[in-house]
């Protein structure tokens, strides 16, 4: 485990500074879709993602110019970085169907 706390979370301060900065600079989209389809929060107009441990990921919407805090579950506890991506990939794939939005080119 070696980056986490002594609680069991394997993901330091750093690893999610570094996951939160590449989903909101280059799949700022994709955040907004999994609030909106995911998250509850269909009336979301903006979404950044705020954190995440191993049970789930936190974003930030904006729903009628307000901050509201949005809890997404992971389907199963992760316990190891590269499974994040599987994760938000399979997020955004759902979100997508829910939504019925088709999946950007090369995807």
């Amino acid at each position: 485990m070696g980056e986490g706390d002594s609680a069991g979370d394997p993901f330091g301060e750093e690893v999610v500074r570094q996951i939160a900065r590449h989903m909101n600079e280059d799949h700022a989209q994709d955040c907004l879709l999994i609030c909106r389809a995911l998250g509850g929060r269909p009336d979301a107009g903006r979404a950044r993602m705020s954190g995440l441990d191993a049970d789930g990921i936190d974003f930030v919407a904006t729903v009628d110019g307000h901050d509201v805090p949005v809890r997404i579950p992971w389907s199963r506890r992760l316990t190891e970085r590269a499974q994040v991506r599987h994760e938000v990939v399979r997020m955004a794939t759902e979100a997508r169907e829910s939504l019925g939005i088709a999946a950007p080119e090369g995807h």
